[in-house]
């Protein structure tokens, strides 16, 4: 083996090692959707890593970003809503390109999305009808008699989860779950209830939402498989928002009341309650995402002004993502 050739094998073994070092200490990015106030208007935003980006610009009118979604192509999908004079319409945002979902008739808003299978799927209401749209076009989930809405999507294998609520003849909500359409009762309606999150892991579905008690106060609740697991005592209002599953392991965030009717943002991992903030100010968590066992959860927190500031907890250590001017709230996260 002649000099030449031994270099030439020296810096290909050089790259190769400096390649795989890159790849195995690349972090994550960071993904939120949310809004912030502008003083005219709230304006949907995008932070990537903590550096926001302006999705809408309009003044005075609220866009409002509910959900993000990073797909096997990296590209970024959110959903939310344009306020209208006579009420909203859904939107769909696709690299920042937004899209209409609803003609404008009607109040409409999309309030989750989930891609698979190289379909985007979208969950939210028109009027008072739970609806889902596969590619932008609509399915009713819901006829219409009374008040629904589709408040989350999750897609496994070929199967379409969506949770929600839907009121009864009682005009009490009952929590919901549709499987490719088909419903389910999650609870009997005898007092206000409301699916708020799906996800599937391996052969179990998990929901997390919550049901008021005798006493009127809501209970943060989690469901695997239809059956129910109260995350709260019930002495104080507590809603579950958001959940998520790694490895087994079931992560959910919400909301706990305290004494002082101060909400603290919440996060509960396999049951066992934790306090994201002191209870000094309110808060709430909107929305969790699990990887590499680091927990990501976006939400917002009062300042010391009773400015709500949109935030992102990650492993309990807080971030602030607006300056506490003017309100602003973190909805969804998502890290790839």
């Amino acid at each position: 083996m002649n000099k030449m050739t031994m270099i030439r094998i020296l810096c290909k073994n050089i790259f190769l090692v400096a390649t795989l070092f890159a790849c195995c200490n690349t972090e994550p990015n960071v993904y939120v959707a949310g809004w912030e106030d502008t003083g005219t208007g709230r304006i949907a935003k995008l932070w990537k890593n903590g550096v926001a980006q302006k999705i809408s610009n309009r003044k005075g009118q609220d866009v409002v970003a509910l959900c993000v979604f990073v797909s096997a192509k990296k590209d970024v999908y959110m959903v939310g809503y344009d306020a209208k004079s006579f009420g909203s319409v859904a939107k769909l945002w696709k690299n920042g390109v937004e899209q209409s979902l609803a003609d404008g008739r009607y109040l409409s808003e999309a309030n989750s999305v989930y891609v698979a299978n190289n379909n985007v799927y979208v969950a939210g209401r028109e009027t008072n009808i739970s609806k889902f749209w596969i590619n932008a076009t609509a399915k009713n989930l819901t006829d219409g008699s009374y008040s629904a809405c589709a408040l989350s999507i999750f897609v496994s294998g070929n199967d379409v989860y969506i949770a929600g609520r839907e009121q009864n003849a009682q005009k009490n909500h009952v929590a919901k779950l549709w499987k490719n359409g088909i419903e389910q009762s999650l609870t009997d309606g005898t007092y206000n209830a409301s699916a708020r999150s799906v996800f599937v892991y391996k052969n179990d579905t998990y929901i997390a939402g919550y049901e008021e008690n005798a006493r009127g106060r809501s209970v943060a609740i989690l469901w695997k498989n239809g059956i129910a697991q109260s995350l709260s005592d019930g002495n104080y209002n507590a809603k579950a928002n958001s959940l998520y599953v790694s490895d087994g392991n079931v992560y959910v965030v919400g909301y706990g009341h305290t004494a002082q009717r101060r909400g603290i943002a919440k996060l509960w991992e396999n049951g066992v309650e934790k306090d994201l903030t002191h209870g000094t100010y309110e808060a709430e968590a909107y929305s969790v995402y699990v990887l590499d066992n680091d927990v990501y959860v976006a939400g917002t927190e009062k300042n010391d002004f009773g400015v709500f500031v949109a935030k992102l907890w990650v492993n309990g250590v807080s971030q602030d993502f607006s300056g506490g001017e003017r309100d602003a709230k973190a909805f969804s996260v998502y890290v790839k």
